[in-house]
Parts: structure tokens; sequence; C-alpha cells
């Protein structure tokens, strides 16, 4: 168990944020660091194959140790964080046989990790956990996955008895900001399936997702002298409230779970003369989803048409969609991990991602690639928390998807 929090603690210690508003990639230089110390560990533990290209994208073989063909399996993290919190100085804390009680992470800010608003905690009571002390995200997501991958393929380097075919592994920057999968190489990782180990609880399984949009609502006034503003000054300000009390006021991330879907506003920026709202959209179903793109274009056209102008202008870019449609016809690559999971005594949580991934987006690009869960829980966040014992479930489940495979095929 040492061995696998020694390798998490080490990643986390780099801080790999991305960011947005930058055009390269990866979207921030610190990315090479993490980068570069992974490419090496994977030469170190006998890795072969081991590239890293000039986006950092980071790709590894193990080779098959048997006779026959069999498909060739990937395996897939991405080493950013969360834009979202600073991960600056991660200060990561150990909680050996958690008793289900409190878990004061800060006592001096008073910030507390409470199974009574946490409600998972109580799944790992006895088990060791790691969190943050509050001032910082942790970076579980997605350095959790790379722990368990690269612990897995340490694990069957070592057990040369457990027979495998042919397996791939890849680590991405900037998935955070849905760009992890826009130059990852398709050809050059030559697997026939893959997983993402991006996940959450301890046994999901994942192979639907949300379609994704963002939307960039401009709202454009005029500025004059408050005292003289009678029938002149136009407030964008004013009209962006109109804007959003039109969309539907429960239709949103806190509001909805499930299938269900939402308009998120995550950015607000404004003054008279012009204001900025930024969306997510965010829909299981196709249908649902254009609908919710049209919706906030007809939003927009009526405020217009009442105010006489161009006011509003709103800007719609899809990011991915449900990876459903592209994995359900090769359902046999979920039925592999599902068996895994059932002969380490894992529960099976086949649901939907209230989210993207990697996954998805690679699932259109040619690569079919449910998601797995990598165990950590409340991301992007000071209240982030990872079981160990969850990272060491999920680094058995990809020796055991590997065994499964090579005994299938």
């Amino acid at each position: 168990m040492q061995h696998i929090i020694d390798r998490f603690l080490k990643y986390v210690s780099f801080d790999s944020q991305s960011d947005a508003s930058s055009s390269t990639t990866p979207s921030t230089e610190k990315q090479w660091e993490i980068a570069r110390y992974i490419a090496d560990e994977l030469k170190r533990i006998g890795m072969q194959d081991v590239s890293l290209d000039d986006n950092a994208y980071i790709m590894a073989s193990l080779p098959s140790n048997i006779d026959r063909k069999v498909p060739v399996v990937g395996f897939i993290s991405h080493f950013d964080t969360s834009p979202d919190y600073t991960a600056t100085d991660v200060k990561p804390q150990i909680h050996k046989n958690y008793d289900g009680k409190d878990i004061v992470l800060n006592k001096e800010q008073n910030i507390v990790l409470s199974p009574s608003y946490f409600e998972d905690l109580l799944l790992y009571k006895g088990q060791t956990l790691i969190t943050t002390d509050g001032t910082t995200l942790l970076g579980a997501d997605d350095k959790a996955g790379i722990t368990e991958i690269v612990t897995a393929m340490e694990y069957l380097i070592k057990h040369p008895e457990i027979k495998h075919g042919h397996i791939r592994i890849g680590f991405t920057p900037d998935e955070e900001i849905g760009r992890g999968a826009h130059k990852f190489d398709v050809e050059k990782f030559g697997a026939d399936w893959a997983y993402t180990m991006d996940g959450s609880q301890v046994g999901e399984l994942e192979f639907e997702n949300f379609n994704a949009a963002g939307a960039v609502v401009t709202i454009h006034g005029k500025i004059v002298h408050p005292g003289y503003a009678k029938g002149k000054m136009v407030n964008s300000m004013l009209i962006a409230t109109d804007f959003i009390k039109a969309l539907p006021s429960q239709e949103i991330p806190q509001e909805t779970e499930g299938y269900e879907g939402f308009f998120h506003l995550s950015d607000m920026r404004g003054s008279v003369e012009k204001t900025t709202l930024e969306y997510i959209i965010r829909d299981h179903d196709l249908e649902l989803f254009q609908q919710r793109k049209k919706q906030m274009l007809d939003i927009a056209e009526k405020i217009n048409k009442k105010l006489g102008s161009e006011a509003i202008e709103v800007v719609l870019k899809d990011q991915y969609f449900n990876m459903r449609e592209k994995v359900e016809p090769e359902m046999h690559i979920v039925d592999i991990a599902e068996e895994a999971m059932k002969s380490l005594n894992i529960k099976p949580l086949i649901k939907a991602i209230r989210g993207g991934t990697d996954g998805s987006q690679l699932s259109y690009m040619g690569l079919p690639c449910p998601n797995i869960f990598a165990g950590g829980h409340n991301f992007h966040g000071r209240y982030e928390y990872v079981p160990v014992e969850s990272m060491l479930k999920a680094s058995q489940v990809i020796v055991k998807i590997a065994e499964l495979t090579a005994q299938k095929y």
C-alpha cells in the first residue's frame, strides 16, 4: 500500500493546472514537468516504446507475453488538474483507519470534511484516506488514474506468470479544459479499444456521458452620464438578467441528477456597456441537447426583437458528444470490465457520467473507450479526497482486464 501512496503523493506534488485561455498544447508550461517525470518513470519500471511528443502526450507499451495475437488494449488518464481551483503547493494529508467522523482539514481556517455533508465518506470507514489541507485541490482527478495505470503495469512486469496481450498506455494534458483528446494520435496509439481511468466511486463503469457545448452570450449596451440617461442609456447588465431569468430556473446543476440536463452559468463579467455570460450546456439525449442550444438562440432573438436592436449575441460551440453511440456496438469491452470487477468482488456501478471524459472524444475518433473508476471524490475543490484502497482496487481491475482479454481472444 505504501508504494501506491508514495507514487500518488509524488504526482500531486506537481502543479499541473491547465488554462482554457491559452491556445498552446499543453495549455500551461508547468504541465511539462510532470509529463517528463512520468515518461522517465515509465522507462525506469521497464515499459517499452515510451514517447513524449511535442504536445506532451505520453504513450508507452507493455509487450505481449503470449504466443498468439489478441486485441491490443489501452488505458488512458490525464495529468492536468482543473483550473477552477488552485493546485499550487498541494499539502496532502493521510488519515489511516478513518473512523467515520469529521476530518479537520485545516484547524486555523476551520475547514472540515464532514460525512454529514459528504455522505460518501462513510463508504470508506476503516480505510486510509488522502485529503487536502483545505487550501488547494488534491489532484486525484486524474493523478489517481495515472497512479493506478503505472502501478498495474509495474505489477505485470514483475509478474510475468500473468499472461496478457500487447498493452498500450497513454497520458494526456488539458483534459480539464476539454482538449485532452484533441491531439491524441489514435493511429499511433494502436489499440483496438481502451479505458479511461477517470471515474469516482469504486465500481463505477460508464459508457454514457453528456453531450456538451459552450455558449458565450455577449450583451451590448450604451453608456451615458447617469444624470442625463433617460431614453439614452442601455444597461447591458440589466438585459443580461432578463436573459438569465428566461432560462428554466430548475435546469441548473444543483437542481438536477441522473439523466437530467442543465444550463450552467459558469462565468459573468459586466459593465453598463458590455456584459459577457459564459454557459455550459449539457444533456445526455441528443435531441434535447439540440433543443437546449436552440432555446438559447430563441431567447436572444426574442429579447432583441423587444429591444429593437441586436443587443444580444450568442456564440455556441459543441465540445463533445455522448460516447454511447460508439461504445454500444462494442459492448463486449464493457462486459470485460464488468467481469473483471466481479472477479475481484467489486460491485459494478454502471451509470451515465454527469460530465465528460477523454473517452468520449476518443470514441468518436475511432477508439471505443469506456470509463472506469479511479477512486477520488469531490473533485476540483478543497474537499477532494481519495481512499488508498480504491486506487489499489482500480489497479487490480486493470491487471484483470489485461488477463481476461488474453483468455477470451
